[in-house]
Formats: C-alpha cells, sequence, structure tokens
C-alpha cells in the first residue's frame, strides 16, 4: 500500500490544499491521500492556531467532495506536541512497516528541516514529497536534505492561510478561497472573527 499524507494546521483548509493534494495524488498514483490536521505543532506560535476540533471538522468538510481523500484524527486525538515522526511510527504499526508513506510538505518546511524532531531516521522511514510555495528559495536549503525529498511542481494557487484569517477579522470575503463548506463553518462558529 502507497499513502500520500498532507500534513498541516489547515487553519484554515483551503483551495490551494485541494489543488496541490489533488495534483500530488493524481501524479504519485497513492491508494489513498490523508490529510493530517496537527493538533500542536512543535515550531508554530499557538496564538493564531485555534482549536484541533475546529481545525479537524473543517479539513473533513473540505474534502468530503473528493472520494480518494480522507482526513485522520491520529494527531488530533494523541496527547501532548504533533511529532511527524511519531505519527509516521503510528501509521507504520496500523497499516504494516510494508506500507510506503509520503509526507507532502510545502516547500518552505525544507528550510525548517533541520529542527524536526529525529529527522534523519524519519527522513529513512518515509519520503517527503516538497510542493512549490512561492516567496521561498528552495536552494537555501540543506543540500542533505534536498538530496532525499522530491521536489514537486504543482499549479500556483497563492492563497495563505494567514490572508483568510485576516480576511475574516476585517469582514471581508473569503468565497473562492475556502470551499462553501468551510466558509459557512467559521461563520457558524465566529471564527477568527477576533484576535
Amino acid at each position: 500500500m502507497n499513502i500520500g499524507v498532507m500534513g498541516g494546521t489547515f487553519n484554515p483548509p483551503h483551495l490551494g490544499h485541494l489543488i496541490c493534494a489533488e495534483e500530488v495524488y493524481d501524479y504519485f498514483k497513492f491508494d489513498e491521500l490523508i490529510f493530517m490536521p496537527s493538533a500542536r505543532p512543535p515550531h508554530k506560535e499557538y496564538g493564531n492556531i485555534i482549536d484541533p476540533e475546529h481545525r479537524y471538522r473543517m479539513t473533513v468538510l473540505a474534502t468530503q467532495g473528493n472520494p480518494h481523500f480522507c482526513v485522520s484524527r491520529m494527531e488530533v486525538d494523541r496527547p501532548g506536541r504533533s511529532y511527524t515522526i511519531q505519527t509516521v511510527r503510528d501509521m507504520k504499526a496500523l497499516y504494516g512497516e510494508e506500507t510506503g508513506i509520503s509526507w507532502i510538505v510545502g516547500a518552505d518546511a525544507i528550510l525548517e528541516m533541520h529542527i524536526w524532531k529525529d529527522i534523519d531516521h524519519l527522513l529513512n522511514i518515509c519520503n517527503f514529497i516538497a510542493i512549490n510555495r512561492p516567496g521561498y528559495d528552495i536552494d537555501k536549503a540543506n543540500r542533505r536534505f534536498l538530496d532525499k525529498v522530491h521536489l514537486f511542481e504543482v499549479t500556483n494557487v497563492d492563497i495563505s492561510a494567514s490572508e483568510i484569517r485576516e480576511r475574516v477579522k476585517q469582514g471581508k470575503s473569503i468565497k473562492y478561497l475556502v470551499t462553501h463548506e468551510v466558509e459557512n463553518y467559521i461563520n457558524k462558529n465566529r471564527l477568527y472573527y477576533y484576535g
């Protein structure tokens, strides 16, 4: 079995995430593509990250129309920090050690790989696919990581979750940046309106 995993805070999930995931799925022919909302990412500030349950539910809503996408609660339900190495080990235990796991990240993540927990071991048990992100110079990444990561060019859709949060806060429309279901969820639960 060959699984693609798209990790992230999904704060909120937006059309850029979905477009990237679909193009990666289509190219690599995964058996399944799993969205993995990170509950408590170790390298991010918590001030702007809303409750993991909201982010999980929005990710389910965002992906529900695609039969080869699914969303995992693995990191949401696990206490403590959300370390990729632990998630990959848990997935290998769940799906079998022989299962191929490819972790999909934005190219900007490669610039931070040197601070990831047990990164050398992680690179040995998991494949990495880095998708292009506007404004990031991939050549600045450490060569030992670049040599182990498959760089993948996707359609350039410059949508950011921080921009969406700011637009909500300012009372601006987020239509066509997120799915209709996610937009309704944000409005119904008054997410990102303050702070």
